[in-house]
């Protein structure tokens, strides 16, 4: 009986661990996938956050807005080097994500830019985030954490459907 009793326990710790690492959402023609971002200093003011998303429609659709509770601020930025200067600005439009199309936010390019951090990112847990888009609507996510510094992030291939 104890061995069926461990068996359960860990089958049931290999789904929750899988579970929790599941990085794949979909939101009408809308896959996301790749959601991390990195772990932060005690008393960080920012963060950045990551995600890919792919269009399979037939019809754009835009990033409009994110939010979460653990920031005070969250907005969609963009870094870029004009004249060897290193820019970050706010997209005031949000993000087009072209039909059959792929869309990375990434370090160092277009990325979820959260200010005024209410707590600690802190690696190998997971950050809330609303990503929403004009067509698909509202998307949560949850971004896993990686080390400080990581320039990318592994994660498994689950899938998520919005609800």
């Amino acid at each position: 009986m104890k061995l069926w009793t461990s068996i359960a326990a860990a089958t049931a710790l290999t789904v929750f661990s899988l579970s929790a690492l599941a990085s794949d959402y979909q939101a009408g023609d809308l896959s996301l996938s790749k959601t991390w971002t990195r772990a932060t200093p005690p008393k960080a003011k920012a963060g950045g956050g990551f995600v890919e998303i792919v269009n399979s429609g037939s019809e754009a659709d835009r990033l409009v807005s994110v939010s979460s509770d653990v920031a005070a601020k969250v907005e969609i930025h963009e870094m870029a080097v004009t004249d060897g200067v290193m820019k970050m600005r706010k997209m005031q439009d949000g993000i087009e994500i072209p039909a059959g199309e792929t869309v990375t936010l990434k370090p160092g390019g277009l990325h979820i830019m959260f200010m005024g951090l209410n707590q600690a990112f802190e690696e190998g847990s997971t950050v809330p985030v609303v990503l929403t888009f004009e067509k698909a609507g509202d998307v949560a996510i949850d971004l896993d954490v990686a080390k400080m510094g990581a320039k990318s992030m592994d994660h498994g291939h689950m899938k998520h459907s919005k609800n």
